[in-house]
């Protein structure tokens, strides 16, 4: 998974980033318009890993990973119309989704562009910024297949164009009304055959709300779909994630303890965007390694076969699978095997979350 921190100039993306990746990217002020890309990835904590690690003693153990880019160069556009520049929008484009930090602290080192800080303002600016860009490729888009139809250009495939130009016509009058399209009922047919397009309001998003340690959250109406709002205080959770990558737990525990933080925020975004984008884990074990996938919640066990590797789909035969707690209770995967609870299941299997599985294929 790809996600991108996105934010306007001096919303605190780049703390953030930080506090998202343990790291320690330089922070200050921007006037935006430049650019600019800084990448991590981070290991998806997982405690049943270390559980399943510490039984079958493998000669390696991988967690799931997420990539985060943060990604510079978004401002307010000063006329109407998209101001992302092509090099930018194809980085956006190829992002599964977007985590957008929108400023709520106030700061006199840290002047606003705006002159006052004004978080709903500036969740609408690069909303809009973003609608602007999805407005452009859709006209373009709209315009050939009318074009083509009225010529008479797609022959054969007159009745896929006009399908096509209907769905293109309600991401039109979506995106005129500034309704982002993942608030639209769309099939996962459509989606799929909107995904050459890079939309950007079409992807995931979570909202994070900047505060200051002392400020108090926002919980303000922003009410869309497969759109999730939190607040972090930024400069906070930056000090604590690097007092986490130096394991200096002693001091880390007495700050949680002090300012209220039951939960990091690099565990935090990772949970919430889990639940965002419908995504949970499998497991493979064995004595040569022990390693977390990722998938999408609903898929079936060919899906999840194809994850690991796509021969695995290719020569599916079927699925050993045992739940994560059985496996635990029972302690081997013999005894899971004695009790039962080692089961063989066929393709339609829809996998559950902490599933160990071991693909049996043939090729």
């Amino acid at each position: 998974m790809k996600l991108g921190i996105i934010g306007l100039p001096s919303s605190g993306k780049t703390t953030i980033f930080n506090a998202l990746t343990r790291g320690d990217a330089p922070t200050g002020q921007s006037m935006g318009g430049r650019f600019d890309v800084s990448t991590a990835v981070v290991d998806v904590r997982d405690d049943r890993i270390d559980t399943l690690s510490a039984m079958f003693n493998p000669k390696k153990t991988i967690y799931a990973r997420i990539i985060y880019t943060d990604v510079g160069g978004l401002k307010k556009s000063e006329q109407k119309g998209s101001s992302l520049s092509g090099a930018l929008l194809n980085h956006l484009s190829g992002l599964d989704g977007f985590v957008h930090v929108v400023r709520a602290f106030k700061s006199e080192l840290v002047p606003h562009m705006d002159g006052s800080v004004n978080p709903l303002r500036d969740l609408e600016t690069l909303d809009i910024e973003l609608l602007f860009s999805d407005l452009d490729i859709v006209e373009k888009r709209l315009e050939k297949l009318q074009s083509g139809l009225a010529r008479g250009a797609f022959r054969g495939e007159k009745a896929a164009a006009q399908a096509e130009a209907a769905l293109f016509e309600q991401l039109h009058e979506a995106l005129s009304e500034e309704r982002p399209l993942r608030d639209l009922d769309l099939t996962e047919e459509q989606i799929k055959g909107l995904r050459g397009y890079g939309l950007l309001t079409l992807k995931p998003m979570l909202v994070v709300f900047n505060i200051s340690d002392d400020q108090e959250e926002l919980t303000p109406e922003y009410d869309h779909s497969l759109t999730v709002v939190t607040n972090l205080r930024g400069k906070l959770e930056m000090e604590l994630s690097q007092l986490s990558a130096d394991n200096d737990t002693e001091s880390l525990d007495m700050f949680m303890d002090e300012y209220g933080v039951t939960e990091l925020s690099l565990d935090k975004v990772i949970r919430l965007n889990y639940e965002l984008m419908g995504l949970q884990s499998f497991f493979t074990v064995g004595e040569d390694e022990v390693r977390a996938w990722t998938i999408q919640k609903g898929a079936n066990a060919v899906q999840a076969a194809g994850t690991i590797h796509s021969d695995l789909a290719k020569g599916f035969i079927r699925a050993e699978t045992v739940a994560y707690h059985d496996l635990i209770t029972l302690g081997s995967l013999p005894e899971a095997r004695n009790a039962g609870k080692l089961r063989q299941e066929g393709k339609t299997y829809i996998v559950k979350d902490g599933d160990v599985i071991n693909i049996k294929f043939n090729l």
